[in-house]
């Protein structure tokens, strides 16, 4: 098992990287393997590839990912090259979780970009595909279901061959038929283990290499189950502006005095990376939540039988 945390990109004081870049420094010293970086809602914050860079060059350790980055909002063949100088700052430890955009959150911004909202699963496959051939055989045209170049611009050879590893943000039953078809890991946030579970041998039975078992799991650390069910209502109200009945159906969502057992459930259906996104938009319980999760993976790695930090 490896554990991950997202960097709170949507927090109430987003003004400068610097707490940004501090928090994935002690996080690194707590023992993660890996820090993550969303697209922030509301949109205007900081950049996260570009934020990556800065983590990049301030830590060591930890394997750097996204959790998810819309590829839909940038340039194809550019992020290529930038994701190229990325993978090469951080010395091959970039990971992608990417997605196809958040009904109800996507349609306005996809329309802004020029991307159609009905096409979007398409741009995102064929942006991926574009990627590794540009990582790999510097193709001097490219034509897909949706994106077309005539010409494209060269892009250093990232430092992990064939580049990052692309892991897909997705449950429904086409998301797990195209992961199986063109990603290296599947990144979902499912409510129930029995429906991971079922996802992952879907995956699996049609996968022809391995794909690595991601979870995306919300939590708010509380022996107090009422307590930490409003922190987790107020989170989904302040992140998306909805109850938590309704983000409950969609999300994995934790807390109580069993978040362990909980995660452990996962566990035992098949999740093999863990990235734990903490519920608040607060930067002092932040700060509190966090040192929470770390001694929540002190137990999980005794609970499952891994003492490595």
């Amino acid at each position: 098992m490896e554990y991950g945390l997202i960097l709170p990109t949507n927090q109430d004081n987003p003004a400068s990287a610097a707490p940004l870049t501090g928090l994935a420094v002690e996080a690194e010293a707590l023992g993660f393997d890996s820090v993550w970086l969303g697209e922030p809602r509301p949109y205007g914050r900081l950049e996260p590839l570009t934020l990556l860079t800065a983590l990049a060059q301030a830590t060591r350790r930890v394997t750097l990912g996204t959790a998810a980055l819309l590829p839909a909002y940038r340039d194809p063949a550019q992020t290529a090259l930038v994701l190229a100088s990325l993978d090469l700052i951080a010395e091959g430890r970039l990971v992608l979780g990417v997605g196809a955009g958040f009904p109800g959150f996507g349609e306005q911004e996809f329309e802004r970009v020029g991307v159609r909202w009905k096409t979007r699963f398409s741009h995102l496959d064929d942006t991926v595909t574009l990627w590794r051939e540009m990582w790999t055989s510097r193709p001097a045209s490219f034509h897909g279901k949706v994106l077309h170049y005539d010409r494209l611009p060269g892009a250093p050879r990232p430092a992990r061959p064939g580049g990052p590893p692309i892991w897909l943000a997705g449950a429904t039953p086409a998301a797990l038929r195209r992961t199986a078809r063109l990603y290296d890991g599947w990144l979902p946030y499912p409510p129930d283990p029995e429906d991971y579970a079922r996802g992952l041998a879907t995956i699996r039975a049609a996968a022809k290499r391995p794909v690595t078992p991601g979870l995306f799991a919300t939590v708010f650390l509380d022996d107090d189950p009422e307590r930490g069910e409003r922190a987790l209502a107020g989170y989904c109200q302040a992140n998306y502006g909805l109850p938590l009945e309704r983000v409950r159906t969609i999300q994995t969502l934790l807390t109580g005095p069993d978040v362990a057992e909980q995660l452990a459930r996962f566990a035992a259906a098949g999740a093999r990376h863990v990235q734990l996104r903490i519920a608040t938009v607060d930067p002092r319980v932040f700060d509190h939540q966090l040192i929470k999760v770390a001694e929540l993976l002190s137990v999980l790695r005794r609970t499952l039988g891994d003492e490595s930090p």
